[in-house]
């Protein structure tokens, strides 16, 4: 769940186990995930055995928990700040009000009754921070003697407030306390706050975890200690009363904002809702402010349960980009899409000092994404370390310009057409890739971002100048070096063919220098028209990656590694998954294969309906699937739903072509 500024995930039994605030790349206030001691969580949990139902609301990013069992229902509906809250719709009373930066969780009995426990238990920082917590008066509620948590740490302030109601006559209201709890044993910096109740049919309440605003105006020192750490601001003339009026307009304005930005998709083919539903999750995933898109909202989780390859994935790539694009665009999501292409030309105006560019940016834009271990944290089912920053951030890899080039071809072919000015910056930085790179031939740490040495992975360096003369002749713009840049994509190709081709094994290899290696990355050839799906050699390579691992090939039931690790030495050492993204790809090359081969169209497919099955169990994806079909690495995984996006599009598109 998430509002464009950060997001939260919700476990099965209805525990916030991942929230980043106020930002998704800010430290984490709760992170069981990472830790199921000192991570922090916020749980609504039945006392009584229960089973568990979980979905989101039709055509919505609001989610919905049932607990059930012989004696009730119970229904959690749970949103973060401005999904399940402030997500303002137009034409609601509140669209034009500023987003407010909560986290709402509504629990209704439907049936009977159910006891429950409440526990709010963050770990600020990281679980790296002391903080306090007081019980105090909430003088935001109509209710009187109504009480609120109050959690104080050295660089955020949160408050945990409820209102409670009724939705029958001769139902009352539920009674409940606060309580503080002491979690110092599990590795907890600071105490908890939890509260036991049984709630009856009809019974109603909603917490609300925020930041309260900041006024200068008034100050209220909530204890003798609390002086001590700081001073916790009263309620400012326009925090609003937290009313359960409040809160079901917000419910109703946030499901109604989802609901009419998903009926702007254009997309009519097959798998719709699947498509829809990795529309909904691309679209927690942009960082409204800067138009950024973040690879992931979560950190560290492991690519292998125990292994060490365990990554932050909150950051913008450029890598991603162009199928980032493509898939907005083919939604007709272009509003997105503009704002995405405006937040990379920023960092074309931005450049490096030698005229380069990163291969990720924070989604702020800044470059300072430093490495960090947690060695404190004992990471997702003892997978350590966890990591924070990404020390990849200032690795040579080149292919990122081929893409960055096919990401504003798209743009200016699809969007906004290209400008004057924007072309300049755009040659500017060919001028760069052209001279430095490209003339000295320079090897790089491949699309995978290995850490150990560099090789030669020329394959987009071709579909850089290809898309840097496309641009020119379609927009009648001035390229004074084009016919060395056409001489220098001819000569790439002509290279890559010589020196990238495994003669023996009729296959492309991972780089020059590694022919026997297999790579998934060559399946994406003919998706960016580097060559024909039906050219013999690609069919070669395509139909050896098909094979499994034991007789050589990357696919295990229908499910593509990137590499094998036994094979290519990528500095980091464990082992992996299949990877979601790879798959895809491969589904769309048997797509375009299949338009003059029939069966491998049937092939796509069976293995595109086969990977929605890994899907989990509304509808999401993570970065990698394991042997026992179970999701691994960062989830919810942005690069995995382009790709299906893109995927099914074609996929669909080709079907229909029959």
């Amino acid at each position: 769940i998430g509002n464009l500024h950060t997001a939260a995930l919700v476990s099965i039994d209805g525990s916030i186990e991942s929230y980043c605030f106020p930002n998704f790349d800010s430290p984490s206030v709760f992170a069981r995930i990472l830790d199921k001691d000192k991570g922090g969580h916020f749980s609504i949990t039945p006392t009584v055995p229960f089973s568990t139902k979980q979905n989101y609301l039709p055509s919505s990013n609001i989610l919905q928990t049932k607990f059930l069992n012989n004696s009730g229902v119970v229904s959690v509906t749970g949103k973060v700040s401005p999904d399940f809250l402030p997500r303002q719709a137009q034409g609601t009373t509140s669209a034009n009000k500023p987003l407010l930066h909560w986290l709402v969780r509504r629990v209704e009995v439907i049936r009977g009754s159910m006891p429950l426990l409440v526990q709010c238990a963050p770990a600020f920082n990281y679980a790296r921070s002391t903080h306090q917590t007081y019980i105090q008066e909430d003088k935001s509620s109509l209710s009187p003697k109504q009480q609120k948590a109050v959690f104080v740490s050295d660089d955020l302030t949160l408050d945990l407030r409820y209102v409670m109601g009724s939705l029958m006559d001769n139902v009352g209201a539920p009674e409940f306390n606060l309580k503080l709890l002491d979690l110092s044993a599990k590795g907890h910096k600071g105490p908890a706050i939890s509260a036991e109740m049984t709630l009856r049919e009809g019974q109603v309440i909603a917490f609300v975890l925020r930041s309260p605003p900041i006024t200068g105006e008034t100050e209220q020192v909530i204890d003798a200690s609390a002086a001590a750490i700081g001073k916790v601001k009263a309620r400012q003339a326009d925090d609003p009363y937290l009313t359960k009026e409040l809160v079901n307009g917000l419910l109703f304005s946030t499901n109604k904002y989802w609901n009419d930005w998903i009926r702007n998709s254009t997309y009519s083919g097959s798998w719709k809702e699947a498509v829809h539903r990795s529309a909904l999750a691309l679209k927690l995933l942009i960082f409204e402010p800067t138009g950024a898109v973040v690879a992931s909202p979560t950190f560290s989780l492991p690519e292998y349960i125990g292994g060490t390859r365990n990554w932050d994935y909150r950051a913008s790539w450029i890598r991603d980009s162009s199928f980032t694009l493509y898939a907005l665009i083919r939604l007709g999501f272009t509003q997105e899409a503009n704002a995405y292409m405006e937040f990379i030309f920023e960092r074309l105006r931005n450049k490096n000092p030698d005229g380069s560019i990163q291969i990720m940016y924070t989604i702020h834009g800044e470059k300072d994404l430093q490495e960090v271990e947690l060695t404190h944290l004992d990471g997702h089912k003892g997978s350590k370390p966890v990591r924070i920053g990404n020390g990849a951030a200032d690795h040579v890899q080149l292919d990122i310009y081929g893409e960055l080039m096919d990401c504003i071809y798209l743009g200016q072919k699809f969007g906004r057409p290209l400008s004057y000015d924007d072309w300049v910056l755009v040659r500017e930085l060919f001028v760069f890739y052209f001279f430095v790179v490209l003339n000295r031939r320079q090897p790089d740490l491949s699309i995978w971002e290995v850490r150990n040495k560099q090789r030669y992975n020329p394959k987009i360096p071709k579909v850089a100048i290809d898309r840097g003369l496309r641009i020119a002749d379609k927009r009648s713009l001035p390229c004074p070096k084009r016919h060395e840049w056409l001489a220098a994509r001819d000569e790439i190709y002509e290279e890559i063919m010589e020196k990238a081709w495994n003669k023996e094994h009729q296959h492309f290899g991972q780089s020059y220098e590694d022919t026997d290696v297999l790579d998934s990355a060559v399946l994406i050839m003919p998706l960016v028209f580097f060559m024909q799906a039906s050219d013999p050699r690609f069919v070669s390579t395509l139909k050896q990656i098909l094979k499994s691992p034991e007789r050589g090939g990357l696919t295990s039931n229908n499910l593509v590694y990137r590499y094998d690790v036994h094979k290519a030495d990528d500095g980091v050492g464990g082992e992996e998954g299949t990877f979601g993204l790879c798959t895809l790809w491969c589904v769309e090359a048997l797509t375009r294969a299949g338009e003059y081969d029939p069966a491998m169209r049937h092939k796509a497919v069976a293995m595109f309906e086969d990977f929605l099955l890994y899907l989990n169990h509304v509808g999401l994806c993570t970065e990698e699937i394991s042997d026992a079909g179970e999701g691994l690495g960062n989830a919810v995984q942005g690069f995995t739903h382009v790709t299906l996006i893109s995927a099914a599009y074609n996929l669909s598109r080709n079907l229909g072509s029959r």
